[in-house]
């Protein structure tokens, strides 16, 4: 797909400076490689000829794609996809071939981000602050395989009935839905679109949930942490977890249930 006059291996004149910029960017380049991989599937496929030169499929901050030939003379100004991936077309399944595309696209959307963070400087505030905001996404692969949409449908596994029934109250988490954890920050436009009612029915469906710390409603925009000993739900910033950590608890006690005591 032609992406205008943009070059996609020069660095704009207005340099991403800050978090939320280059996050912008990031998510601009995802979401070009997304629709590449998913709606025009077929154009890029035709397009990666293996009878063509070595080719990379780039992602454009304007959220267009674009496959092209790899920079001439390197190290190149941005950091370069994939290189060759025209030749592995024919050898395998087109639904494989797209997957194996989307697991690079992946790690160049990330050496582009962290480029754009180490030319103006980042100490590691602003990269762990800017891999989160990344991490809140759904990864290509995830949207090309169809995993991203089966992780908010899934529901959170766990050995109690009762407590099966507790986690249906909320969206299982991404990416990791074993975990009782609620909803992440919503997607961006087009995850948006993939979702459908599906996001509006879950609203619906969970907006009685209440928070045992502060009583306030459910919110799909926001982080839920289920208890895993009186099974209730709560903000996180309630109790005082985030997402990361809270993704590597095998069972979470509440502060509540945290102070008491074994009875002998």
């Amino acid at each position: 797909m032609d992406g205008g006059e943009y070059s996609p291996r020069a660095v704009e004149e207005v340099l991403p400076c800050t978090v939320e910029e280059i996050f912008l960017d990031f998510k601009g380049r995802r979401a070009g490689l997304i629709k590449a991989l998913t709606t025009d599937a077929e154009e890029c496929y035709q397009q990666c000829d293996p009878e063509k030169e070595n080719l990379c499929l780039y992602g454009l901050p304007n959220e267009q794609w674009e496959v092209n030939l790899p920079a001439e003379f390197v190290p190149n100004e941005l950091p370069e996809p994939a290189l060759g991936i025209n030749f592995a077309r024919d050898d395998m399944p087109e639904k494989d071939w797209l997957s194996l595309v989307a697991v690079h696209s992946d790690a160049w959307l990330l050496s582009v981000a962290f480029y754009f963070g180490a030319r103006v400087g980042f100490h590691k505030t602003d990269r762990k602050r800017l891999f989160n905001m990344i991490s809140d996404l759904p990864t290509v692969f995830e949207v090309v395989t169809g995993t991203a949409k089966k992780h908010s449908k899934e529901k959170p596994s766990n050995h109690s009935s009762s407590k099966s029934k507790s986690d249906s109250k909320v969206r299982a988490p991404e990416p990791q839905a074993k975990y009782p954890k609620a909803t992440l920050h919503k997607e961006d436009d087009d995850e948006e679109e993939e979702e459908g009612m599906d996001v509006e029915e879950d609203e619906e469906e969970h907006g009685e949930t209440l928070c045992g710390a502060c009583g306030e409603n459910y919110g799909t925009d926001e982080f839920w942490i289920c208890c895993d000993i009186c099974e209730k739900w709560f903000h996180g910033k309630c109790v005082k977890i985030t997402l990361a950590p809270a993704e590597h608890i095998k069972q979470y006690k509440c502060p509540s249930c945290s102070g008491k005591r074994a009875r002998p």
